[in-house]
């Protein structure tokens, strides 16, 4: 009866390490996808002009750098055109940094149609949320670089 007992409680241990190992690339591609997903918001909010909704997904370490919209898009006006305009734009290579880190390429095309790499650095917040904790911004397409 206790080899029985101890053969279950194995067998139900090994079916949560599996369990737990399977979620492991899920949650990360989850975590990919999500900060995907805001990048996308951000630069159709350029786009469109709406940059209150731009300044939304920028992380609480951009917002005490640049405390106002009119100062952040100050910023993104004098050195991130391709980001601000972005005419095509792909993802690239992802990386995940840390938990509640993404470091995600996008393959931009400026408005004179030259390409660019800009590296977004996302941050997943307390609440679950992504937000932009900073872009750098490279000429040239990852890859051609």
């Amino acid at each position: 009866m206790a080899r029985h007992l101890q053969n279950a409680i194995k067998t139900m241990c090994v079916t949560l390490m599996i369990f737990i190992a399977a979620q492991a690339p899920a949650s990360a591609q989850s975590g990919e996808e999500n900060a995907r997903s805001v990048i996308s918001s951000q630069l159709e909010a350029f786009l469109t002009g709406d940059f209150v909704g731009a300044y939304s997904h920028a992380s609480p370490n951009i917002k005490q750098i640049f405390p106002t919209v009119d100062r952040f898009m100050q910023m993104v006006q004098g050195g991130y055109l391709p980001v601000l305009r972005p005419g095509n734009y792909a993802f690239g290579n992802a990386e995940i940094v840390a938990d509640n880190r993404v470091k995600q390429d996008v393959l931009i095309q400026a408005p004179d149609g030259s390409d660019w790499t800009a590296t977004y650095y996302m941050e997943k917040q307390p609440d679950g949320i992504w937000k932009v904790d900073g872009v750098q911004l490279r000429k040239g397409a990852a890859g051609l670089i």
